[in-house]
């Protein structure tokens, strides 16, 4: 990647452009110029039949060895369609809304930047849809392939401003229940919930056999717990708020969180969900990259 790429990622430059839109067409165009490849293979494409062709179906799936024996067009049909199905879901609860003074934006934010991997889904036709979610869905949008069904998606997750808490579990069981075809499920969340109900509804969305990513969004100050002083700690999501000096349960907290991120990955691992975890002052490319080239590397 060359250099004006890589600080079109840096986390610092993308905060100061006005507009989700814009910040999500420079991260694209950054990441994946002259980029042919999709990075998500290894779909099986098995032949189940043929069908008769209907005007506007697409021809390149036409079996011309049949055409020339019977004089009649038909399709052929397979388990999984070549074309990719990838569901975003986007966590918009309360918490994603924490911003500490050592990231450029919040929780939130930086979800809605990665999202726009959306735009790379659609450039290489293959089709994209969302869902933003707190303790219920939200927001549904269908699957296109459309170019202008990104504006809608980004207008979508634009409005969605954090303000419930989070249901992740039945959320995610209700989810796969509507997802009728197989496809990419990229949820986009930090997790703050029950963890096994959390996993529980990650493995309906395996059980109904679609792959899953989870995108562990966390800033970087949950994560290191780098509080000195006497500090009011804000609740959200209908907890107190407290005050406390943060280097008496600085030990207990990090125990508790390495803990809680220990068991979701643990959780993943078995049901054979893909773990990323994002740090809100981290580069989109440094993790991004790394886990696009292993996916690859792995499809070969």
């Amino acid at each position: 990647m060359v250099e004006n790429s890589q600080k079109y990622l840096d986390p610092q430059t993308l905060a100061k452009l006005q507009g989700l839109e814009l910040r999500a067409r420079t991260i694209v165009e950054g990441y994946v110029s002259g980029a042919h490849r999709s990075p998500y293979h290894g779909y099986s494409v098995e032949f189940a039949q043929h069908r008769e062709y209907v005007p506007g179906d697409d021809l390149r799936y036409v079996d011309w060895k049949v055409f020339g024996r019977t004089d009649k067009v038909y399709l052929k049909q397979y388990e999984e369609e070549t074309n990719l199905v990838s569901y975003l879901l986007l966590d918009t609860s309360e918490s994603m809304r924490y911003q500490s003074h050592h990231a450029p934006w919040s929780k939130l934010e930086y979800a809605k930047c990665v999202a726009s991997l959306a735009f790379l889904v659609l450039r290489q036709q293959d089709s994209v849809g969302l869902a933003t979610f707190d303790d219920q869905v939200r927001s549904v949008v269908r699957p296109s392939s459309h170019p202008s069904h990104m504006r809608q998606m980004l207008h979508i997750m634009e409005e969605s401003v954090g303000e419930k808490k989070t249901s992740t579990g039945p959320i995610f069981h209700d989810l796969s229940e509507r997802f009728k075809k197989r496809g990419v499920v990229i949820i986009l969340s930090d997790l703050f919930d029950d963890v096994r109900s959390t996993i529980a509804g990650l493995k309906h969305f395996r059980h109904r056999r679609h792959e899953v990513i989870v995108f562990h969004v966390l800033d970087p100050a949950e994560l290191d717990f780098e509080f000195r002083h006497s500090t009011k700690f804000l609740g959200m999501e209908g907890m107190p708020d407290v005050l406390t000096n943060p280097r008496s349960l600085r030990k207990a907290y990090l125990e508790e969180m390495q803990n809680f991120v220990r068991e979701v990955k643990r959780g993943c691992g078995e049901h054979r969900i893909d773990y990323v975890q994002l740090r809100t002052d981290q580069p989109m490319d440094v993790a991004l990259s790394s886990y696009l080239a292993s996916r690859m590397s792995h499809a070969k």
